[in-house]
């Protein structure tokens, strides 16, 4: 789905409230990254999907062990 406004989302884990996270928007080509402090006007990271997959893979393992 690729929409002109990208559709931010946290991790559930993510709950507290502290704004001390980030926000992935996988809506589009490439999958967005940003931090939440700064979410209206700050900087943001693009992935492809497949370099998002390698890395999301890699942490699932990590958290696993």
């Amino acid at each position: 789905m690729n929409t002109a406004q990208p559709n931010w989302r946290t991790s559930s884990y993510s709950g507290n409230g502290d704004n001390n996270c980030v926000e992935v928007a996988d809506d589009h080509p490439s999958v967005l990254v940003r931090d939440t402090k700064h979410a209206g006007a700050g900087p943001m990271i693009s992935f492809s999907p497949g370099a998002w997959g390698h890395f999301t893979a890699a942490q699932r393992e990590s958290s696993s062990r």
